[in-house]
């Protein structure tokens, strides 16, 4: 299934892509079906009511009647899931490559990719209230003129865990999504010579999107395999291959989660794709420009940037 979470009639509302492209309001098909609506109240609700949650939406999905559903056109989207904590791993070795290169003729970085690198999945942790969704305007922030766009895959966490063993990690993913992790470039160089963050290159408002919906777990054979796509204004910029990531999520799982417990509906990006961003091909955003980040099977994620008039 492919699921979201849409804004229509002034209402949040958790629904799954149909066969025709419509979407099924899964609440309301539930109460027309005398089924609990309530696991269908937001996506964590649905996420936390298991694998009966997503065995019931997959059966109102099968026998969905058009009064229950709504056009993609007469809804807004909402990020599928607002998460319960976010993280970003950096595991595609061409990216961070192409970065050091590029990086490394205005500040000083190391001669090549560190050992600990290949050793175990790097990662930090983002501002998770700072979200938006498919088709919402990216506000650019004041202080920052090189923005980009950072083409990742990222995970929905659907079951809580502890000290995960990588054989059980597939068992804690409830689905996959499509992330942009905004960038303000000069001011993320700024800070990283202080080797802290990061800060205000990866902070500001509306500077995180996902979606526009999840691919359920069950719709993927691990370790995902998914052709990556970025395009600015039409033009393509780069993409590349979920495969290539030097950690798997499975990895990512069990490396996290070693001694801290992760919690179903938190959010871990992959890190950027190679070529999935406009620092590794000598390109910049600018004012009014449309992104489209497409993955295979989950869909195309479309946003514009903006400045303030």
């Amino acid at each position: 299934m492919r699921l979201a979470t849409v804004s229509h009639k002034g209402q949040a509302k958790v629904v799954a892509a149909t066969e025709t492209n419509r979407l099924l309001d899964l609440r309301k098909a539930a109460e027309h079906s005398g089924e609990d609506g309530t696991i269908f109240a937001d996506m964590l609700s649905l996420i936390n009511a298991g694998e009966n949650g997503l065995k019931t939406a997959r059966a109102l999905l099968q026998s969905a009647d058009e009064d229950v559903t709504m056009a993609v056109s007469d809804v807004s989207f909402l990020p599928p899931i607002m998460p319960v904590q976010y993280r970003d791993c950096l595991v595609f070795e061409e990216h961070l490559a192409n970065c050091f290169r590029v990086m490394g003729t205005t500040m000083p970085v190391p001669p090549s990719i560190p050992p600990v690198w290949y050793d175990q999945p790097l990662y930090y942790k983002g501002n998770r209230m700072s979200f938006i969704g498919h088709g919402t305007d990216v506000q650019w922030p004041a202080y920052a003129e090189f923005l980009d766009i950072e083409l990742e895959l990222a995970i929905v966490v659907g079951k809580t865990g502890k000290d995960i063993s990588k054989d059980a990690a597939p068992a804690h993913i409830f689905g996959y999504s499509i992330l942009n992790d905004v960038s303000a470039r000069d001011a993320q160089m700024r800070e990283m010579p202080g080797q802290l963050g990061p800060c205000k290159g990866k902070d500001f408002d509306t500077g995180n999107i996902l979606g526009p919906y999840i691919l359920t777990v069950d719709e993927v054979v691990h370790p995902i395999a998914v052709n990556m796509e970025a395009r600015v204004n039409g033009e393509r910029w780069g993409g590349g291959n979920s495969s290539q990531m030097q950690h798997s999520f499975a990895d990512i799982l069990a490396h996290i989660s070693s001694s801290e417990t992760i919690y179903a509906g938190e959010v871990i990006g992959s890190g950027t794709v190679g070529t999935g961003c406009g620092l590794e091909i000598g390109k910049r955003l600018q004012d009014g420009d449309t992104f489209e980040l497409e993955i295979e099977n989950i869909g195309i994620l479309a946003n514009r940037i903006v400045k303030a008039r």
